[in-house]
């Protein structure tokens, strides 16, 4: 079949660093919403979404109308950072969107079309800015593969055999099932919240006053975390009390996602600067740093690259930003997560093997462990990434396509678009419970 042949030349012809070619080997032609139809005419709920970039899912008609109006406006595609009313427009929507305390005043860096280009911008503007070097960041964050962007990510099978992209001093995020201090909830919250602001004042603590910190309201590719609003107004306090600028990536998070249209205003913190990309370019390449005026020092041509002017991405980023407001999207994510969050974590009783069902809005992750390994001292299970690639396998055996992250890989992640139905969402909570299930039976011998 031609599916098959495409896919045999993907595995010769590309590199072994590709990864969701190997989770989901299919071929997809056609794709609407949230359905995608591979070359073999199967049908699948995609609850990926582009790791988060299809917040309208695909080919969404507002999307493909504004990139069409471009197209036939004989506008020009690509400038590099030359105004043009596409730009205009875009920025116009942006700012729009933005809490209007952080909007205020504020200044947009167009940077290349991913969002560790717009990590790798913020670090180096606050270090223009503040005249230092290392940078604060977290257990179990991503913030991209390029060199800095790396450097302040958690994942330390991606960053051991790569030497240091920088100083930074990795401080614990509060994951209550697996808190890092052993205590959960509020206690390992406030413990987080002390242990970073007696460090950093510490005289003897090897800290020097850092350039930033850099933060994630959710943790995605750490595992669906989210930081208790708390949390974040006490980061947001300490490194203000301390002149250290703040830097909150909403890569994942952003336009809607997680129930706000930005994760920030849950907290109600107002950054110093916001890392922006995936769901902004309304499924086009897309990336932008946003940050306050008074750290504007760069000289021209200090952060460029040549894909910053991507008028297409700008075009259906506008649409999308307009469209998730107008319509109240970010307000029915947070509807429909705490839906899905109930109806996964009451699946606990007869599935022993889900061990945390957590996250904000349309961000969701559903940790698997092993309920015969012995529990921590907070109660949590041994991770099981095993089963978790098979309840993989399993879901898209049944039309379902989930991805893996957290700890060990053992998090189911469900990230299905905004605009996901009523019905699409209960079939993905039936197939779910089918792919566990039959993913957690127990085969011959009564092993797993």
């Amino acid at each position: 079949m031609p599916g098959e042949a495409i896919l045999r030349r993907q595995r010769v012809r590309e590199s072994a660093a590709r990864t969701y070619a190997r989770s989901f080997p299919i071929v997809p032609v056609r794709a609407h919403g949230m359905t995608v139809e591979g070359a073999d005419g199967r049908r699948y709920l995609d609850c990926l979404s582009g790791a988060g970039t299809l917040a309208l899912g695909h080919n969404h008609p507002v999307v493909l109308d504004a990139i069409r109006r471009t197209l036939d406006s004989g506008a020009p595609l690509h400038l590099l950072d030359l105004a043009t009313a596409e730009k205009d427009d875009f920025t116009t929507a942006l700012l729009e969107s933005l809490p209007a305390e952080f909007a205020a005043g504020a200044r947009v860096q167009f940077c290349g079309p991913a969002g560790t280009d717009a990590v790798e911008a913020a670090l180096k503007l606050m270090q223009t800015a503040t005249g230092r070097r290392g940078t604060l960041a977290f257990t179990g964050a991503y913030h991209g593969m390029t060199a800095g962007a790396l450097a302040v990510t958690g994942n330390v099978a991606v960053k051991e055999p790569l030497p240091s992209g920088g100083e930074v001093t990795r401080l614990p995020y509060p994951y209550s099932y697996r808190c890092p201090f052993g205590l959960g909830g509020e206690p390992g919250e406030r413990m987080s919240e002390v242990y970073t602001q007696r460090l950093l004042d510490d005289p003897s603590g090897g800290v020097v006053r850092p350039a930033a910190m850099i933060l994630e309201a959710v943790q995605g590719e750490g595992g669906a975390v989210p930081a208790p609003d708390g949390w974040l107004r006490a980061m947001r306090r300490i490194t203000a009390e301390r002149g250290i600028p703040l830097i909150v990536d909403e890569v994942q998070t952003g336009v809607g996602r997680t129930g706000a249209m930005w994760a920030i205003e849950h907290s109600g913190i107002v950054p110093d600067a916001m890392v922006l990309s995936k769901a902004i370019g309304g499924s086009l390449p897309l990336a932008v740093v946003v940050y306050r005026e008074e750290y504007d020092g760069w000289r021209p041509g200090a952060h460029a690259g040549t894909f910053r002017g991507n008028t297409l991405a700008m075009a259906a980023g506008a649409a999308t930003l307009r469209y998730v407001a107008a319509n109240g999207l970010a307000e029915r994510a947070g509807r429909l997560g705490e839906l899905l969050i109930a109806e996964l974590s009451a699946l606990r009783a007869a599935l022993p093997v889900i061990g945390e069902v957590r996250g904000r809005g349309l961000m969701i992750g559903v940790e698997l462990v092993d309920p015969a390994g012995e529990m921590d001292a907070c109660g949590a299970l041994p991770a099981d990434p095993r089963l978790a690639v098979r309840v993989r396998e399993a879901c898209l055996a049944r039309g379902l396509i989930v991805e893996l992250g957290g700890r060990h890989d053992a998090v189911l992640r469900l990230l299905p678009p905004l605009t996901v139905t009523d019905e699409q969402l209960r079939a993905v909570i039936d197939r779910l419970a089918e792919a566990i299930a039959a993913a957690a039976a127990p085969k011959d011998g009564g092993a797993r």
